[in-house]
């Protein structure tokens, strides 16, 4: 009989594609994934992986029970959350994973409203940003993401099934004062001289604020780098730096300027699960509440 824990480490393998990354995610040391994966080959009296030099890659047939053990793993989850709440009403431990500026603004108010409406449903709600938030979903680490589909380097795929949200712009973001303080659409080349903050690097706006700079024909003086963006917009609100941030971002505790760019880019926002068997009843309230949010403002001043 095989063990689902070691089908969810097999699992991670074809999506992380190293035993070290398995490792890091699963707080296990290499060694201890490497034995658990030994242990699963004896159980399925069949070859799952092989060696290429010091690393190892899945067999066709470690492919096959990888990609079938996330529907296996997902059948069980919702026997067990069947299982809890006799059908009567949604039940179980819901992973919600959403990126920064959609935490307080799309995932609490949905949490709060689940809470009151489904009391047997646990959520928990998980820090991702697009890159992280991707591979997490498709490894069973998270069971509904909130992301983005314009993220270029790590693509949406038909293993997927997508729920859009809202859209939201991106927006310069500068210092109250600052000559570019005013309204109507700004002209980024105007600004290659300036301090830019900018995200972690490969992160979804870190890329695509670089990419901008380029299209504008400069490349931009990093001053900094924040993976949270209240830390980005004290830093711009200081007069240390400008920024690009979607609209979501700019929270009005700041005192910040937005504006708009001459040609608008928009962040498209949705909600993410894998594609399979029908999402278990829990799951399915979880997208629900997340459809149901009133629709997004952002103020460009």
């Amino acid at each position: 009989m095989m063990n689902p824990w070691r089908l969810r480490l097999l699992s991670q393998l074809d999506t992380l594609g190293t035993v070290r990354a398995v490792a890091q995610a699963a707080s296990l040391s290499p060694s201890s994934v490497s034995q658990q994966l030994a242990v699963l080959e004896a159980e399925t009296r069949t070859q799952l992986l092989e060696r290429t030099g010091r690393r190892v890659r899945l067999t066709p047939a470690g492919l096959i029970l990888a990609r079938r053990a996330r529907a296996i793993l997902d059948h069980m989850d919702t026997v067990e959350a069947e299982l809890r709440g006799f059908g009567d009403e949604p039940a179980g431990l819901v992973r919600l994973g959403a990126f920064q500026s959609a935490i307080h603004t799309m995932a609490v108010p949905a949490v709060t409203r689940l809470a009151r409406e489904h009391p047997h449903l646990d959520i928990e709600l998980l820090q991702l940003e697009p890159h992280e938030s991707m591979p997490a979903l498709r490894n069973g680490d998270a069971d509904v993401i909130i992301t983005t589909t314009d993220f270029d380097e790590l693509p949406l795929g038909p293993d997927l099934d997508l729920v859009p949200l809202a859209t939201e712009p991106v927006l310069l973001v500068v210092p109250p004062g600052h000559p570019a303080a005013g309204r109507g659409a700004v002209d980024l080349a105007a600004y290659a001289d300036e301090s830019w903050a900018f995200d972690v690097p490969q992160s979804y706006m870190a890329n695509l604020a670089q990419r901008l700079c380029r299209q504008s024909g400069f490349e931009p003086r990093v001053v900094c780098r924040f993976s949270n963006y209240m830390m980005t917009l004290q830093h711009v609100e200081a007069g240390l730096s400008i920024a690009l941030l979607p609209g979501l971002a700019v929270d009005r505790r700041y005192r910040v300027a937005t504006r708009e760019l001459p040609t608008p880019v928009t962040r498209t926002i949705t909600a993410a699960v894998r594609r399979g068997s029908p999402p278990r009843a829990a799951v399915r309230v979880v997208l629900d509440a997340l459809r149901r949010l009133p629709e997004l403002a952002t103020d460009v001043t």
